[in-house]
């Protein structure tokens, strides 16, 4: 097929052979035609060169006899002149690009014309056609005049450089192998436009010595002193292992001092150990939480997962899709991914890596055919089950749906898994549960109630993870505050002594499968938390995110607790046994076990009162049993 151009077919390839039979006239041509601009403006350059000294030696008195003798022999002047450049190739380059090799060729083309220029004027006519200063000279301002030309792009990019807006003056935390780095990649780099002024280590050992030229000068408490003094622009943390009582510490400073934080990424996050300024990021809310991340056993996960075949139920969320991630870089057999949501199972179908035998599973948990028939087909070996209503405020208002997802929905899931053998169950639970005041947290506890009366059933091991507050998660109260700042609303708080535990998506993942791997059945996972961060304080770290000043250019609300809430979460119910953990960031505990059957006869209840849609008996009645976790057969005795 041939296509058709203005000027008729237009070939579909570049013959190669008959470009090698263009004739060798024809090339020198087509090149010559492109330079001749550029060689014209040489002759301008060569002529102008020679005349400039010849007018400047007599003082603008030139004798005629010189006049006469300069005129006849320019034209072999630039003769000579363009030769040479084209002997050193000066023409057919793209000058924008030149290096220190075009520079050396457009010296060695100028002295190599000099030089012939000086013995032709030397042996013309029998005698000296002018002056040796002047032929000295006019090659000298030959060789100046070509070499602005073609390096003309190039000065004028120097002068750009010279106009450009001065670097930002940064300080860096940290003088070690991060730091080291980081200070490296900005001096070889000045086009990042930074410029290290100074350095600030915690080790007193360091002060005083230089980091690739550049000192140590204080400790992080000296941050905004310092920070004056050598008008800082900007703060790099750059110490991957940074806690989060250091990067709030240096937070604190940098507020202080009125300057920009940016930080490096966690020893996790940073690939082969490198790391460069590329690598440096705005902080994050999860930079506060406080506490070193979660190592987890890798092989004693992979033990557990390598060839099972695993289901994730809400694997569309936050949580479950970051474990449906995780769990397929253990060689799972079959990875089930459920959730009732097709927008979110599309979106992690997507996101999968290709060599996992990933099934799509549309259903809704509160059928129990349905999940019954889905755990008959696939028989599923390894159970996470973090699919779960979790919006406190929400449930206490619709606490039908609370129950029916978050009780019953658990109750058909630990059934079917019964039924087909699985080895493992983890359920996702939360710090709600833990002496309820919520409908949502009631419903979680019902749900561990569950698994308590199931354990040891069918060789089954039933256990459970309790979580903080995720950050970034659908729901989480941080994207609040930042829709709430992007519309130029004030920041909503609910009390101002309102805390709360916070862990981060990957904390949480990690906390799950390591959960998985030390459970011998009968357990309840928790975190080891830090400290509680207030609200408030939350509040005020994502408005300086933002780059505003709280109550300045962002007002906080108190709007009050909304149903539901407590001020200050718990971490271990002191009514459940503790026990031994092998890893040194969990606790274990091992709560009673109810009655399987009043605690079926109490689940009954409660569907009754869901059918029957007796909404505000149903809240009240299973916050009765949650506050009773000793007395479960009471609890159902009385509401029967």
């Amino acid at each position: 097929m041939r296509l058709m151009g203005e000027g008729g077919p237009i070939p579909e390839r570049v013959d190669l052979e008959d470009l090698r039979r263009q004739s060798l006239p024809g090339r020198i041509v087509a090149h010559v035609r492109r330079d001749v601009p550029l060689a014209i403006l040489d002759v301008a350059v060569a002529v102008a060169a020679y005349l400039i000294p010849l007018v400047l030696r007599f003082e603008g008195a030139v004798p005629g006899e010189y006049w006469d003798n300069f005129w006849a022999f320019v034209p072999l002047v630039a003769a000579v002149h363009l030769c040479a450049n084209l002997i050193f190739r000066l023409y057919g380059h793209m000058w924008r690009y030149a290096s220190i090799e075009e520079a050396r060729r457009v010296i060695g083309a100028a002295s190599a014309a000099g030089i012939v220029v000086v013995v032709l004027g030397e042996l013309a006519g029998g005698g000296r056609v002018l002056p040796l200063s002047v032929v000295v000279f006019g090659a000298f301002l030959a060789l100046l005049g070509f070499g602005a030309i073609r390096f003309q792009s190039r000065l004028f990019a120097f002068r750009r450089r010279m106009d450009a807006p001065e670097p930002k003056r940064v300080l860096i935390v940290g003088a070690g192998d991060a730091g080291e780095m980081v200070i490296k990649d900005i001096v070889r780099n000045p086009a990042l436009g930074l410029r290290p002024v100074g350095i600030v280590d915690d080790d007193p050992r360091k002060h005083g010595r230089t980091l690739h030229g550049i000192r140590v000068l204080g400790a992080r408490g000296d941050i905004p002193d310092l920070a004056a003094q050598l008008v800082a622009d900007q703060v790099i943390l750059a110490i991957p292992s940074a806690t989060g009582d250091l990067v709030r510490d240096v937070v604190a400073c940098c507020e202080q001092a009125d300057v920009i934080l940016k930080v490096l990424p966690s020893v996790r996050d940073i690939v082969g150990g490198r790391v460069s300024v590329r690598d440096v990021r705005d902080l994050r809310i999860d930079d506060f939480l406080g506490r070193q991340p979660v190592e987890t056993d890798l092989e004693a996960v992979r033990e557990i997962l390598r060839g099972k075949r695993v289901l994730i139920t809400g694997a569309g969320g936050s949580i479950g899709s970051e474990i449906s991630h995780q769990v397929a870089a253990f060689d799972p057999r079959e990875l089930l991914l459920l959730d009732h949501d097709e927008t979110h199972l599309y979106d992690i179908s997507r996101t999968m890596r290709g060599g996992t035998d990933t099934q799509i599973l549309l259903a809704d948990i509160r059928n129990r055919e349905r999940v019954h028939g889905i755990f008959a087909k696939h028989r599923p070996e390894v159970v996470f089950h973090a699919a779960a209503h979790k919006h406190v405020p929400f449930l206490e208002s619709h606490p039908e749906e609370a129950v029916l997802t978050n009780v019953i929905g658990t109750a058909n899931l630990a059934d079917a898994a019964l039924a087909v053998g699985a080895e493992r169950f983890v359920l996702i639970s939360t710090d709600k549960a833990i002496r309820p005041a919520s409908v949502m947290g009631a419903s979680k506890w019902l749900a561990e109630q569950i698994l308590w009366s199931l354990h040891g059933r069918n060789g089954c091991m039933f256990s459970a993870v309790r979580f903080g507050n995720v950050l970034g998660s659908r729901g989480s109260v941080i994207p609040t505050f930042f829709k709430q700042i992007a519309r130029g609303e004030p920041v909503t708080v609910t009390d101002p002594d309102m805390a709360r535990y916070f862990m981060s998506v990957r904390e949480a993942v990690q906390l799950v499968l390591q959960a998985s791997a030390l459970s011998g059945g009968g357990e309840v996972f928790t975190l080891q938390m830090g400290e509680p961060i207030t609200i408030l304080d939350l509040a005020r770290r994502v408005i300086r995110m933002s780059g505003r000043v709280p109550d300045k250019d962002v007002e906080i609300s108190i709007v009050g607790a909304r149903p539901g809430e407590k001020l200050v979460e718990e971490v271990v119910d002191v009514a459940e046994e503790a026990v031994a953990s092998d890893h040194s960031a969990i606790y274990v505990a091992r709560p009673p076990a109810p009655d399987p059957g009043e605690l079926r006869r109490a689940l009954r209840e409660i569907e009754m009162l869901v059918a029957e849609g007796r909404s505000d008996e149903l809240s009240v009645r299973i916050k009765e049993m949650a506050r009773r976790p000793t007395e479960p057969v009471r609890a159902a005795k009385q509401g029967s």
